[in-house]
């Protein structure tokens, strides 16, 4: 179990399915891989990957997701089974529900948020650009 500490969005792994900054995707959206959003999304995903959430993206609506890496804006109750990554950038309004949690120092997040695992938050300052 000596995994190499790299950031969740250096691991996405398979080949994503992306919306890109140009696009707006109105509906549910579900994916058995990861997914990456630089546009915006109004509607609820169901994410089998890793969510990568790019710092101008916009997203209205619930997500589930096995890992995730939010910078962008999210509206709406997100639940992520592994670890969830907020960035400087992101900004938050709904539930959080994650088994793992690290928050970069700048994060806004209005909402209520528990951590399964029962460990605490992790704060961390953000040393690159996301």
């Amino acid at each position: 179990m000596n995994e190499p500490k790299r950031r969740l969005a250096d691991r996405l792994g398979m080949s994503p399915t992306v919306i890109s900054e140009s696009s707006t995707l109105v509906g549910d959206i579900e994916t058995g891989g990861p997914l990456m959003v630089s546009g915006r999304v109004r509607g609820n995903g169901n994410i089998g990957g890793t969510l990568s959430v790019s710092k101008n993206a916009q997203w209205i609506g619930d997500i589930t997701a096995r890992q995730a890496v939010l910078a962008g804006k999210i509206t709406g109750k997100i639940v992520v089974e592994d670890k969830l990554e907020v960035s400087a950038s992101a900004v938050i309004q709904g539930e959080i529900i994650a088994k793992v949690l690290a928050i970069a120092n700048g994060a806004r997040i209005e909402g209520e948020v528990t951590v399964t695992s029962g460990k605490a938050i992790i704060k961390f300052d953000e040393r690159r650009a996301g």
